[in-house]
Order: C-alpha cells, then structure tokens, then sequence
C-alpha cells in the first residue's frame, strides 16, 4: 500500500509510481546546490501524467 503525495490516492503496488525527486537546500536567494541523494515519492497514475506529461 502507498498514498500519493499530491492527491492523497490510497494506492495498491502496481499502480503507485515512484519518482525520484532532486532535493535542493541553500540561502535565499543562492547559492543553491543539491543534495546528493534523491527524495523518494509515491505517485499515482493520474497525478504522474499531469506533473509529468507522461
């Protein structure tokens, strides 16, 4: 079971996606950088498509 952080879709395992998120951290308003480690996110389907155009 996963729920999608945009909707809050309830989600079974085949149908959640994972996606890799860069995660950024620094001052306003830079120098930004990134962090070397990726967030991981549950997404459904539909909220994929929109975000993503996938």
């Amino acid at each position: 079971m996963a729920i999608c952080i945009v909707c809050g879709m309830g989600l079974c395992m085949e149908h959640a996606v994972r996606k890799d998120v860069d995660v950024w951290e620094g001052g306003y308003p830079l120098p930004s950088r990134r962090v070397k480690a990726p967030l991981p996110r549950i997404l459904c389907p539909e909220c994929y498509a929109a975000l993503y155009g996938k």
